[in-house]
């Protein structure tokens, strides 16, 4: 069997168990099977993200940062886009097939004896996540790697990363999403999220709901921790357009950061560049020492994230976007606005039904001239019929597709009757990363970029 194949197996072996949506606040079973390889996740640094948006592009652009030094890095994200190893990444690239195989091999015993303790008690068996998570671990100590940047899978204080000791903790925008797991306030989901910050450790936090921000400081204050927010201790100072993303100028903990490009679109992605600067200056010199210039410019200039406002398709202009939520939409919205001259965007929607849809689409609705109703290839997905009620009763023209690529060729089709028109596929992970894949498949890519 061939390194392809034998990555593959791991994720059949993967998609076995119980999926991502299955999450119950039971860290310790992660811990377990950790415990008995040893603690891999203890041999190497950690920075640990997590917030309700932002989290998957602050920790590509703290990694990048860090890689700059000359450190060896592990990004430990989700979801995926196209293919799972895209999750573990080692020096900046997916994990090689052979690596994830062997990694698969060395825990497999491990995971066999847990299955059989919980078995016993009457517990279900390692979840896919628990399981995908190990692998990072034990790759990362395998590569080796100096620092592992942690993105949290859902919440925190139970989220199976947390086996991991961040040294800095980092909180994106924290704001109402997983309602029914992490609770139905800001506060509350601020709380279980700030069971990242570890003793003594270093925080780093954007711009908070006053909810989120109470409890992230008493958080703080309990383990010792220092905490720099946004608006404080650091900012993002200037910000502009630029072909292909913008330039910025950030206010670091220990130094100052003048005109810095940065591939990516929207104003949420220059504080989230903020934010990724302030978290490595506390990682690397504890906030004391600045970054050099030209590390950090060289940095910034290489970062991408995928799925994120990703140009796809030219003529017409067609992007791509993981909004999955109202907060999330609202950024999408307002950086369409900021950094595109387009009169008519032309929304391909796609959401799962466990999402609140009428929120995405109330936000959404309104800044497209059409909206082509679609669903994710997900049992998740929501009806497409019923985005396309919410659609218009809020106002907006819109038709139903059964399948992104009959929704994308009619957004195309229409776009293309003028030049001012362009097309934005949002509403999920699942359907951006379908959208990658569809812009590069032979029979599309006549109009598409590669």
């Amino acid at each position: 069997m061939n390194d392809r194949a034998r990555a593959d197996a791991v994720y059949a072996a993967l998609l076995t168990r119980q999926g991502e949506r299955w999450v119950q606040p039971r860290v310790e079973r992660t811990r377990r099977v950790l415990e008995l390889l040893a603690d891999p996740q203890h041999t190497y640094r950690v920075v640990h993200v997590t917030g309700t948006n932002g989290k998957t592009s602050t920790s590509r652009i703290i990694e990048t940062i860090v890689r700059a030094h000359g450190l060896r890095t592990g990004l430990f994200t989700s979801p995926h886009l196209e293919r799972f190893t895209e999750r573990i990444m080692i020096d900046g690239e997916p994990i090689a097939d052979a690596a994830i195989a062997d990694a698969w091999e060395e825990i497999s015993p491990f995971v066999d004896l847990v299955d059989a303790e919980l078995a016993a008690t009457g517990e279900a068996p390692l979840t896919f996540f628990e399981l995908l998570t190990v692998l990072a671990f034990v790759a990362f100590a395998d590569a080796p790697v100096d620092v592992a940047v942690i993105e949290v899978g859902m919440g925190g204080a139970w989220d199976s990363t947390n086996t991991a000791d961040g040294d800095v903790a980092v909180f994106a925008p924290i704001d109402i999403d997983h309602a029914d797991r992490l609770g139905d306030t800001i506060e509350a989901i601020a709380t279980v999220k700030s069971g990242i910050i570890k003793q003594d450790a270093a925080v780093v936090s954007a711009a908070q709901d006053p909810a989120a921000a109470a409890v992230l400081r008493a958080a703080a204050a309990a383990h010792d921790a220092s905490l720099a927010v946004d608006g404080d201790q650091f900012a993002l100072t200037a910000q502009r357009l630029a072909v292909g993303g913008q330039q910025i100028s950030v206010r670091g903990l220990a130094g100052t950061y003048d005109e810095l490009y940065l591939p990516l679109y929207g104003a949420h992605q220059g504080r989230n560049a903020a934010l990724a600067i302030a978290a490595v200056e506390s990682l690397i010199g504890a906030g004391t020492q600045p970054i050099a210039p030209d590390v950090l410019a060289d940095a910034l200039a290489n970062v991408t994230s995928p799925g994120r406002l990703q140009l796809i398709g030219v003529a017409p202009t067609v992007l791509a976007d993981s909004a999955h939520n109202p907060h999330g939409a609202a950024a999408l919205v307002a950086a369409l606005r900021e950094s595109f001259d387009f009169d008519e965007w032309g929304l391909v929607l796609g959401v799962f039904g466990d999402k609140d849809t009428a929120g995405i689409v109330s936000t959404l609705a309104p800044a497209a001239a059409h909206v082509f109703a679609t669903a994710p290839d997900s049992e998740r997905a929501a009806d497409p019929e019923q985005i396309a009620d919410l659609v218009e009763d809020a106002g907006s023209p819109v038709t139903v597709h059964h399948g992104l690529a009959d929704a994308a060729e009619a957004a195309r089709a229409w776009a293309a009757a003028s030049d001012r028109r362009a097309v934005i596929i949002a509403g999920s992970v699942v359907l951006a990363g379908e959208a990658v894949m569809l812009a590069a498949d032979d029979d599309w890519k006549s109009g598409w970029q590669e």
